[in-house]
């Protein structure tokens, strides 16, 4: 069967297309999946380029969608011809954070769904949103439910909640869908006017051009009558930051989920203090926090943006889009 490798020196010119052994029938606990499409994140995209070192040879990308084609004895959740789709910490399966790393992460510390067949313990996928093709199921393991996490899990927004995104990648958009699909008002930053008025069509209540507006944290304070907002979801990181704890009103709460513009900055700690906020670390969720998701999203009767499809041989030129920032929403492989 096909399938992706990681090569020596990891980069995006040294993926192998390799033709690898059908793994065969599922043992006890486990289930056969015939996965037809993935979607990439920012971490795939550390870990094919040797930013998060990976064991070479390793099959990368932690989100994979199919159907089961077969299950191991003391398996009842799942029947052969289910959708499904794979969780990103396969062995967290409910309750607060297990781990702090990535070594049972698919496509980081195990082989992940770059494949067209993959044999894994039924723990490691949930069904997959009823009507959805696999390449929209396959957007949810990451971003969907990093976004959800960030909302709902950790958030508890309600109705009437403002919240502020930054950008357009697969985070940004879902919480602006999932934002707005529960009633709180949306304000979204990006430095291109074409996505921002693809954002207002969206339905996002104000638009700011970071770039033009590099105090934007001010902005959303004047917006919002000098409160600041109640949810900010910052993928940024320390080049952001400040400008966030600017934009979150006393009380209100920062998820923190991304790095993209470095590791490590100056905080406004006092300002942060002051406006007695809540910044919490998130690192996607819990096999149970996925299953909550889908029958949210199967209740809002959400679907996700998909920018473009590459074929899994052209996971390198899928890459090089990501890397050029010019995608709205999430890139998908389908296979």
């Amino acid at each position: 069967m096909k399938a992706v490798r990681i090569g020596s020196p990891a980069n995006l010119d040294t993926l192998q297309i390799v033709d690898i052994p059908d793994p065969g029938q599922p043992g006890p606990g486990d289930i056969r999946v015939r996965i037809h499409a993935s979607s990439l994140n920012y971490h795939d995209y550390a870990v094919v380029t040797g930013a998060i070192p990976a064991k070479p040879g390793r099959i990368p990308m932690a989100d994979g969608a199919g159907v089961v084609e077969a299950v191991g004895e003391d398996v009842d959740s799942f029947v052969p011809g289910d959708h499904v789709v794979s969780t990103f910490f396969p062995k967290w399966e409910a309750g607060g954070p297990v781990t702090a790393g990535f070594s049972t992460t698919p496509g980081d510390g195990v082989d992940g769904y770059a494949r067209e067949v993959a044999v894994c313990p039924a723990s490691g996928f949930t069904r997959a949103p009823r009507a959805w093709s696999h390449a929209e199921a396959a957007t949810l393991t990451t971003a969907g439910l990093t976004a959800w996490r960030a909302l709902v899990v950790d958030g508890g927004i309600k109705a009437g909640d403002t919240v502020l995104t930054l950008g357009t990648g697969g985070v940004s958009i879902f919480a602006v869908q999932m934002a707005q699909a529960m009633g709180a008002r949306v304000i979204a930053t990006s430095s291109s006017d074409a996505k921002l008025e693809r954002l207002t069509a969206m339905g996002a209540a104000h638009v700011i051009n970071y770039k033009r507006t590099p105090d934007w944290g001010k902005k959303v304070r004047d917006l919002t009558d000098g409160q600041g907002v109640d949810h900010i979801v910052e993928v940024g990181g320390p080049g952001t930051l400040p400008q966030s704890i600017e934009a979150v009103r006393i009380g209100g709460h920062i998820a923190l989920i991304g790095v993209l513009t470095g590791r490590g900055g100056d905080v406004p700690t006092a300002q942060f203090m002051s406006k007695q906020a809540r910044l919490q670390g998130i690192t996607v969720g819990n096999r149970r926090h996925q299953q909550e998701m889908v029958r949210g999203l199967e209740a809002m009767a959400l679907r996700p943006v998909i920018d473009r499809s590459f074929a899994l041989d052209q996971i390198a030129d899928a890459f090089r889009h990501e890397k050029s920032g010019e995608h709205f929403g999430k890139i998908v492989l389908e296979f």
